[in-house]
C-alpha cells in the first residue's frame, strides 16, 4: 500500500527523535522531502511509504508519541 505520511516538528528537541525513527523504517520509505520553516519556528516532512497499514500506522503513531510532534498518514487506494 502506497501512503503520505505528513509529519510537523514543533518542537526543535524532537528532530534526532524523528530522524531515528523514520531510519527504523527506511525499508518502507520510498521517498522523502523535509521544509524548515525557521520563521513560523516548524520543521515540515513529506514521506511517501510503501508498506502495510499496520506498519504505515505504527510509524505515524509512534512519530505522534514524541512531544511536540504530529504525524498523519494519507493512504492511496484503487
Amino acid at each position: 500500500m502506497i501512503a503520505l505520511l505528513g509529519i510537523m516538528v514543533h518542537n526543535a528537541d524532537a528532530v534526532e527523535k524523528v530522524n531515528g525513527l523514520l531510519h527504523d523504517f527506511r525499508g518502507s520509505v520510498l521517498g522523502r522531502m523535509g521544509l524548515p520553516l525557521k520563521e513560523q519556528g516548524v520543521n515540515v516532512i513529506s514521506v511517501v511509504l510503501n508498506a502495510d497499514s499496520g506498519e504505515i500506522n505504527a510509524l505515524a503513531g509512534k512519530l505522534g508519541g514524541v512531544s511536540g510532534v504530529r504525524a498523519k498518514a494519507l493512504y492511496g487506494g484503487v
